[in-house]
């Protein structure tokens, strides 16, 4: 299968598609990994992303989609693959397409993760870790007994600065500003498939092999 995986900060996808990478055999593929990759290689386009990376900048659409064609022209895709993290805007999406045309290769399916805007924020905003012995908790598998102390030695518990509660509603708005659109774009494409996963992940991970069956 050659997979799409759609869905906003805390839904669970990237867990989901190592999961079923590792279940199916198909190569997980997210935007993360093609960067450490090429800057691991020390190739040009690794020096090149790296030099953006090192800035705090984005990098730039065309040397992702040229890492992307590096791994078609290496066969690695052959045996399906998840993208996972990209694309993120239209204009990702539709150089994407152009790409997979140019090699005859056609997407299967893009799964959406949909979970509500109130979840994600419980989700996001309820991961906390003991910073004495570092066990972590989160809503809504492992929550601490007593709220803020950890289980273990009662210390006070905390959080990453990114999993603050507004910091988490702004990237939601930035998620629906950039990427949301993309659901229209392969719904028209007929390829969207839409999975509810504010359940148990390991029921979410049945409806994606369901879905994924071949």
């Amino acid at each position: 299968m050659r997979l799409v995986f759609l869905g906003p900060p805390g839904s669970g996808k990237g867990t989901q598609a190592v999961r079923l990478s590792q279940r199916q055999g198909w190569l997980h593929l997210s935007t993360g990994d093609i960067l450490r990759e090429a800057v691991k290689l020390g190739n040009e386009l690794g020096r090149k992303a790296e030099s953006f990376m090192k800035n705090g900048e984005l990098v730039p659409d065309h040397l992702i989609m040229e890492m992307i064609r590096m791994k078609i022209s290496s066969g690695a895709l052959d045996d399906g693959f998840i993208l996972d993290g990209f694309p993120r805007t239209i204009p990702q999406a539709e150089q994407l397409k152009e790409l997979f045309i140019g090699n005859n290769i056609s997407l299967d399916m893009v799964i959406l993760l949909r979970v509500s805007d109130e979840e994600i924020v419980k989700r996001l905003s309820g991961r906390w870790f003991c910073p004495v012995c570092n066990a972590g908790y989160n809503y809504p598998l492992a929550v601490p007994k007593v709220t803020g102390r950890c289980d273990k030695d009662n210390a006070h518990l905390q959080r990453r600065s990114d999993d603050d509660e507004a910091v988490v509603v702004h990237r939601l708005e930035v998620y629906k500003r950039q990427t949301r659109p993309i659901e229209d774009f392969y719904r028209t494409e007929q390829l969207l498939y839409e999975i509810p996963a504010e359940s148990a992940p390991d029921k979410v991970f049945q409806a994606l092999l369901n879905a994924t069956a071949v």
